[in-house]
């Protein structure tokens, strides 16, 4: 199936990933009239135009092209398809069938268009005069022949789907990114979520050691300020407790990416805190989550109970090691009881924009284990663990 094209939509320009970098494109005679990057620095959207008809690309951050919707035209559309522009390396002219203006509309206004990031980072929404013009999701795919939603479609084609079919969806969810970001970003928003994840923790746990601010920004790979803000609190042993439970705190404020790929109700998945029980030196063990607390809206993926991780690194360098065994990655497990030890803390029953917090909790694996993950699954992994009485305490 035809799709607008593959490959890098447009060269990264002298400014930068954010609006207005560069204007060279490398499409045949078009220009990037808008630029502008995710929140989180792994999506970045680019408009383009040749005068002939307008799209818009998502791409990753390899500049690889993961999305893509055209726009509109500015010429008559043609009869049938445009098999000369797509030849050429072109966004074609959708045929009059397919199009709201027929004889063409006016140029896009770069610079007046409206940017709304999806709260997760792998979708976004472009308006034009507060009416939504285009909406490429992250599950758009143009390897699969799945396009964008485009306002001045009214068919659907390879290169657009009708934004009209599901505006009912979008608009709402536009909405809700809007609101989420300004919320992000008024005054003292981050310190109020914060101390509803310690208030939480501090109920279930008792009262708290030492706090890590803003983790997970110093490793390769890393995305600076546009990262979210992640956090690690540390709860001390106590009578009731032989070991320390470090938790993250942020993680939960913004969705993670790629849910809805897989869950029709995406809200009991969307939102987590990672925990880790261990006796070890809480700063050697809590040296496990700056790998962890952002690689979601880094790789734009998400973690599911079950899910294992393999260690960026050397094994030697894995934060968890004792030293009897090389552990080269991470099970996530939402209900780690099924593994020898003491009881599970209850963490349930703390909520973020109407949407309930899951804490995975890491228990470290092998290289062997891990590969027996990926090849049996998940369960099987767990089941063996028991068998083997491992437990969900790192010691």
């Amino acid at each position: 199936m035809s799709v607008l094209r593959r490959g890098s939509a447009a060269g990264r320009g002298p400014g930068g990933p954010g609006k207005g970098a560069g204007p060279a494109a490398t499409g045949a005679g078009a220009a990037v009239i808008r630029t502008e990057a995710s929140p989180y620095g792994s999506r970045r959207l680019v408009i383009e135009t040749d005068g002939a008809a307008s799209a818009a690309y998502l791409l990753d951050s390899r500049d690889r092209v993961v999305g893509a919707c055209w726009l509109a035209n500015h010429r008559p559309a043609p009869a049938g398809p445009d098999q000369g522009r797509l030849d050429g390396g072109r966004s074609p002219l959708l045929p009059a069938s397919h199009v709201r203006h027929p004889e063409g509309r006016p140029a896009l206004d770069g610079d007046a268009l409206e940017v709304v990031w999806f709260e997760e980072g792998d979708g976004v929404a472009v308006l034009e005069e507060g009416e939504p013009l285009c909406v490429i999701p992250g599950w758009s795919d143009i390897g699969r022949g799945i396009p964008g939603y485009s306002r001045d479609a009214t068919d659907q084609s390879p290169f657009a789907f009708p934004l009209d079919d599901e505006v009912e969806e979008f608009g709402p969810r536009i909405d809700r990114a809007r609101d989420h970001w300004k919320v992000c970003d008024a005054d003292g928003s981050w310190a109020d979520f914060q101390q509803s994840v310690l208030g939480h923790l501090l109920q279930r746990l008792g009262p708290g050691g030492h706090y890590w601010h803003d983790v997970g920004r110093q490793l390769p790979g890393g995305n600076g300020a546009a990262s979210p803000v992640v956090g690690v609190t540390e709860r001390p042993a106590r009578g009731d407790r032989e070991f320390t439970v470090l938790s993250t705190v942020g993680m939960s404020r913004q969705r993670m990416p790629t849910v809805e790929l897989y869950e029709d109700d995406v809200a009991p998945y969307s939102r987590i805190e990672l925990a880790v029980a261990t006796t070890l030196p809480s700063q050697r063990a809590g040296s496990i989550f700056p790998w962890l607390a952002q690689y979601p809206w880094r790789v734009v993926t998400w973690f599911a109970a079950g899910d294992v991780v393999k260690w960026y690194h050397d094994a030697h360098t894995f934060p968890l090691n004792t030293g009897e065994t090389s552990w080269e990655g991470v099970l996530l497990l939402d209900d780690p009881s099924r593994l020898d030890g003491p009881v599970v803390p209850g963490l349930a029953g703390l909520s973020t924009e109407g949407d309930p917090v899951r804490w995975l909790w890491l228990v470290p694996i092998t290289d062997e284990e891990h590969r027996y993950a990926k090849n049996e699954g998940s369960d099987a992994l767990v089941r063996r663990l028991a068998q083997q009485n491992r437990s969900w305490v790192v010691s």
